[in-house]
């Protein structure tokens, strides 16, 4: 489904990915791993157009994307759950929820979808005419991911979705990454909790200072005693 072939991108004359390569394939979850700095946000903003690539190809469903705007990638199928939040405080959860469906115009089928968020993450519901703002952290992540799921993507990004949460908190966000792709939606994890991330997933990646060190399947990174020294608090 998304394909990264020795992707370059960075920050003016700053690089931060010196040829990434990587691949999501379709129903599922990839990790991808790496220290403060290692580049996955500038990965997962590369891919979406927030950031400008200097070099390689990025694909999607068969397609060239890295020359498209962001703007053009909820269209593809491509939404992503950035690091933050980045939620609308002053804005109810209801209107927060609605302009994850901005760019669709078949009302019926935007308030089917409404609801079916509202029912995975029942307290939303419940608070759907409070502002964002006031919400708790756990609870604006859970608005967060439904609110990129309006847009009925094929590929799901969440950024650091379990960053500054309570362990339960953690616990119910990553049971929902999990059955949202047992809903079809593939899914590119990048996350500090290495050991809940790979319990969930099919494959992952760990970058080191802009590049791919080590790949593999969720099983082997979990195994491999670099990975359990650097990310998992055990090992030799």
């Amino acid at each position: 489904m998304l394909k990264l072939d020795q992707v370059e991108a960075g920050y003016g004359s700053i690089e931060v990915l010196k040829g990434v390569s990587l691949q999501v394939p379709e129903r599922s979850i990839v990790t991808l791993l790496g220290a403060n700095g290692a580049g996955k946000t500038t990965t997962v903003r590369t891919i979406t157009g927030l950031t400008s690539s200097s070099g390689g190809a990025i694909e999607f469903c068969g397609k060239r994307i890295e020359k498209l705007g962001p703007d053009r990638m909820i269209g593809l199928g491509l939404a992503l759950v950035p690091q933050g939040r980045l939620l609308f405080p002053e804005l109810s959860v209801d209107e927060n929820l609605q302009l994850g469906a901005y760019s669709r115009r078949d009302a019926a089928e935007i308030r089917a979808d409404a609801d079916k968020a509202y029912a995975m993450f029942p307290i939303l519901k419940e608070k759907y005419k409070q502002d964002a703002g006031t919400l708790s952290g756990g609870q604006q992540q859970m608005l967060a991911i439904a609110r990129a799921l309006m847009g009925r993507p094929k590929l799901l990004m969440l950024d650091e979705p379990s960053l500054g949460l309570a362990p339960r908190i953690v616990q119910e966000i990553f049971d929902t990454i999990v059955r949202i792709r047992e809903d079809g939606c593939a899914i590119l994890l990048v996350e500090q909790n290495a050991n809940m991330a790979l319990a969930i997933s099919d494959h992952g990646y760990v970058l080191e200072s802009g590049r791919v060190s080590i790949s593999g399947s969720a099983q082997e990174l979990a195994g491999d005693a670099r990975i359990q020294q650097a990310y998992l608090g055990h090992g030799d």
